[in-house]
């Protein structure tokens, strides 16, 4: 079973992803889901630039 799992693990995380993705589209509505695409990839760059940079990290170990 984890040998199956392993082999088809990209496919299942992309498959999870459009299944969320066609929730979202028919729940909210296409734009407000672009909308929490958009401000999801934000986020995700604004945390990355924090932490490649380390301003968090100083942050943090000067309290």
């Amino acid at each position: 079973m984890m040998n199956e799992l392993q082999q088809y693990k990209i496919p299942l995380i992309f498959g999870a992803i459009g299944l969320v993705l066609a929730v979202l589209f028919v729940t909210i509505g296409f734009f407000k889901t672009l909308l929490i695409l958009l401000l999801t990839g934000l986020g995700f760059a604004l945390g990355l630039y924090l932490q490649r940079t380390g301003i968090i990290d100083e942050f943090f170990n000067q309290q």
